[in-house]
């Protein structure tokens, strides 16, 4: 990128956003447990792998679309919402292999998937896979500076 373009490189864009998506998910996922009293992952029996496996399929989602299309000339905010399809579809997928993984019948797993996909938990997944995406153009786009005291202006501009 060159220095008029004003914007991050794409690559630091998306580890930023990557990493914002994994904070706000932890968060958005923990707090909704707390206030319904439900498990992220409602079948029981499975352990904690399935859940990891599929947060970490989710994280590699969005790390790659944002990794490809943030590196676009002028990528654009409809990116926020192919961001959130993948990292719902890849937690979906995620955990019904890590549910294989761990030696559970298939069915199980399909069932914790479809679980998922049908509860408050995936808007949620959603909601911070489009703040990611939208997070990471925004990045790219703007020509936001990091703050700066007075005497570290350069007056001769």
């Amino acid at each position: 990128m060159s220095p008029d373009s004003g914007g991050l490189r794409p690559g630091l864009a998306t580890v930023f956003s990557v990493v914002s998506f994994g904070a706000l998910a932890i968060c958005g996922l923990g707090v909704l447990s707390l206030v319904t009293g439900a498990d992220v992952v409602a079948v029981r029996g499975l352990g904690a792998l399935p859940g990891a496996t599929a947060f970490a399929a989710a994280v590699a989602a969005l790390a790659l679309v944002l990794a490809t299309a943030l590196r676009r000339p002028h990528p654009s905010y409809t990116l926020a919402a192919f961001a959130a399809v993948a990292v719902v579809l890849a937690y979906l997928l995620g955990l019904a292999l890590g549910a294989v993984i761990v030696g559970v019948d298939v069915a199980r797993g399909v069932a914790a998937a479809g679980d998922f996909a049908l509860s408050w938990f995936a808007v949620v997944l959603a909601a911070c896979g489009a703040i990611a995406g939208w997070t990471g153009v925004a990045l790219v786009r703007t020509r936001a500076q990091p703050p700066q005291w007075r005497w570290e202006r350069d007056e001769d501009r």
